[in-house]
């Protein structure tokens, strides 16, 4: 039985030079990108008539693919300017997710595992995604790890990473909670299984330090400068469990919901807190100020 693979909102995709309408099939059984897994994505959003860091996000992707062993054929300005011409396709009306994306069609001429970085290919897909921001989440601590920089590419956002935190999400839900609190391999806390994540502790926020474990986002250092100009102490350091769960406040940031307050961690429950909602007041304001 043919599967369906239209997608579920209002999508477009530009690739070869052209905009296409829903789901266009792009990678064969030959792909690399489908058999070795050499594919890295970003996300950017579009809300309210904003792009907030649009143009940082565009350039991570390009890091990525050279991280990835991969050529960036387009640049990020003209990424940014082609994702700007694809938010009009749309009515104005939903939120959008901003997925440029490279991937390679063929192994090297010495290893068919290494990526051919001549092979390279480009897409830009936009797609109608409704915001939750301030939508309150729960946490638990996930028996799976984040890696090590030694053990897989953990510089680059590639979508290898993803099967890792979607197991930490399926488990999380076997047992009743939203999403998951990721330790790496030390056992200190590193992020969530889709976000980063601050603690508050005495009205000072805190968050892991990045180590190489996780992608410390652009939204994660976007809210630690405007909490650090708004007079809060910020501190990136390393962090346990232990100090999660004695926290005051917790909260995450990430491209996707911006700023989630968590209100249960296991077995300890959590008020959404004056820091989490000043820290969301603050991104937004700084959103729409920068776009006028």
């Amino acid at each position: 039985m043919p599967v369906n693979t239209a997608p579920r909102t209002a999508t477009w995709t530009f690739v070869d030079g052209e905009w296409l309408a829903g789901n266009p099939p792009l990678i064969g059984p030959t792909s690399h990108a489908m058999w070795l897994g050499s594919t890295v994505f970003d996300g950017a959003r579009w809300f309210d008539g904003i792009s907030p860091d649009l143009d940082l996000h565009c350039q991570r992707v390009n890091r990525s693919a050279t991280n990835m062993g991969m050529k960036p054929v387009v640049a990020a300005e003209e990424i940014e300017r082609l994702a700007r011409e694809g938010v009009r396709k749309f009515d104005g009306k939903t939120a959008i997710y901003i997925k440029p994306m490279y991937w390679a069609e063929h192994g090297s001429s010495y290893s068919l595992v290494a990526a051919d970085p001549e092979s390279t290919r480009f897409a830009l897909c936009l797609f109608e995604a409704p915001m939750h921001a301030a939508k309150p989440s729960s946490l638990t601590v996930s028996p799976f790890r984040r890696p090590n920089p030694e053990v897989a590419m953990t510089d680059a956002k590639t979508g290898s990473l993803y099967p890792n935190s979607g197991r930490m999400i399926i488990e999380a839900r076997s047992r009743g909670f939203d999403n998951a609190l990721a330790r790496d391999m030390k056992g200190n806390v590193a992020e969530t299984a889709s976000s980063n994540v601050f603690m508050v502790k005495d009205g000072v926020v805190m968050t892991p330090v990045a180590n190489g474990t996780f992608l410390a986002g652009i939204t994660r250092a976007r809210v630690t400068g405007l909490l650090r100009d708004a007079g809060f102490e910020v501190r990136e350091t390393t962090l346990t469990v232990q100090d999660f769960m004695a926290a005051d406040e917790i909260f995450t940031s990430g491209n996707y919901s911006k700023i989630v307050p968590v209100t249960k961690l296991d077995d300890r429950e959590f008020q959404e807190g004056p820091v989490t909602r000043k820290a969301l007041a603050l991104y937004m304001d700084w959103a729409r100020a920068k776009a006028v």
